[in-house]
């Protein structure tokens, strides 16, 4: 039993970093998608700033837990953006019932989860969190949940 436990190791160890480093890009991201409540917003209106791309879904209990802390962010830093995409099929009105339940600072935008935005697509895991720097590179990948402490520690020594 404990050599299945071994190869399990090894091949997550192997293989995570392939995962982490398919979400960084050399050039910068652009994509455009509607926002809840209306309007369309695309990532190079937020050039100039870091970006935290959040998919979640309302389902997911570690997404949940993200949001004070994502919420923390958006609004206390005014160098960062944090935008919240919604990785589920869902009325409008169903989404504002759960968010009755947070109190909510940044835009949530709304993913089709049958054409996902490129270079991104479909999220592996959720949460995932993508920090994209001031000229819009992909740079950082967070697979699962992520804290307000993870997330500054990257922002403010690059690693």
């Amino acid at each position: 039993m404990n050599w299945i436990r071994t190869w399990l190791v090894l091949l997550v160890m192997l293989f995570a970093p392939v995962a982490w480093s398919a979400y960084e890009t050399e050039g910068p991201v652009d994509f455009g998608l509607s926002q809840l409540g209306g309007g369309e917003v695309l990532l190079s209106d937020y050039r100039g700033q870091w970006v935290v791309v959040n998919y979640w879904a309302t389902w997911c209990a570690p997404c949940r837990k993200e949001i004070p802390d994502l919420t923390r962010l958006h609004s206390e830093r005014s160098d960062v953006t944090v935008l919240g995409l919604a990785f589920e099929e869902l009325d409008d009105s169903d989404f504002y019932e759960f968010l009755k339940d947070f109190e909510v600072s940044y835009p949530i935008l709304k993913v089709d989860v049958y054409a996902p935005p490129e270079p991104f697509g479909a999220p592996r895991v959720l949460p995932t969190t993508i920090i994209l720097d001031k000229q819009g590179r992909a740079v950082k990948a967070f697979l699962g949940p992520v804290s307000i402490e993870d997330i500054e520690r990257y922002l403010d020594s690059g690693e």
